[in-house]
């Protein structure tokens, strides 16, 4: 196997090892005799000092792992196109390489925009899913976008066994929307969810897709005290799309973040 040029030059020196006569020449002392000198020492110490230098270069300039669901840490808009339809936003579609579950097959890919000072934040590997698909029991995270003055949205996808026991259902087969978000809502909050907190519904369809919409209201969400959400179920995945922001961030940014919710699809 050829060995990386960076592995090359961060390999360790190998000892020299002289080989130890069997019997001194008359007259000369032995080494077992001679006082110890303190080179071996030294060199114990240097090789010391190697292995911490080549184990700190190592964590410095060996490539980190890529970040979850491809996400970056850079604003939005140096890498995403612009939206057409949508002057000052940038255009987000996800591929079937993004994330777990599109490349098992299990999510249609989705879209959505987003203003262009938007980053994509990582998703932990115990939330995205990686570890159960193509069949996982549980909703699991897509991907998340977040700017700390306006808010931040998530893709969850939950399997379909979950809510029916009917293979390829739309989401009116679920139910109503009151019902869905009876089953997701936790994951809109991010803890709980209480009838009470839904302010308003709306059910619309587009190229033959059915979505239902909500308004919520959530002064002791973990995501935010405002939260809205769209669903949909395509395939055998429910897909909830949620924006949420805190009671200082919504006044300025609850226009944005309804746009970002409208233009999902999938």
């Amino acid at each position: 196997m050829a060995s990386s040029p960076l592995f090359t030059s961060l390999r360790l020196p190998v000892p020299t090892i002289i080989p130890r006569c069997a019997s001194p020449p008359h007259g000369v002392p032995s080494a077992d005799d001679a006082v110890p000198r303190p080179a071996p020492l030294v060199a114990a110490a240097s090789h010391r000092r190697e292995l911490v230098v080549g184990a700190a270069l190592t964590a410095v300039l060996l490539p980190r792992a890529p970040l979850p669901a491809q996400a970056r840490e850079v604003a939005v808009g140096t890498y995403l196109p612009p939206a057409p339809s949508n002057p000052g936003f940038v255009f987000f579609r996800a591929t079937s390489k993004d994330t777990p579950a599109l490349r098992a097959g299990n999510v249609e890919p989705y879209e959505f925009i987003l203003p262009p000072t938007w980053k994509q934040t990582r998703v932990a590997n115990i939330l995205s899913g990686n570890y159960c698909q193509p069949k996982c029991a549980e909703p699991w995270v897509e991907v998340k976008f977040e700017d700390e003055k306006q808010g931040k949205v998530q893709v969850v996808a939950s399997p379909l066994i979950r809510l029916t026991n009917k293979p390829n259902a739309t989401i009116e087969d679920i139910g109503s929307p009151e019902r869905l978000i009876a089953s997701l809502g936790p994951f809109v909050t991010g803890n709980t969810f209480d009838s009470d907190e839904l302010v308003d519904t709306n059910v619309e369809n587009v190229d033959g897709q059915t979505y239902y919409s909500y308004v919520l209201e959530t002064p002791l969400a973990l995501t935010g005290s405002h939260n809205l959400a769209k669903a949909t179920a395509k395939g055998s995945t429910v897909v909830l799309f949620v924006a949420s922001a805190n009671d200082k961030q919504w006044p300025a940014s609850q226009k944005v973040l309804k746009a970002i919710v409208d233009s999902f699809q999938i």
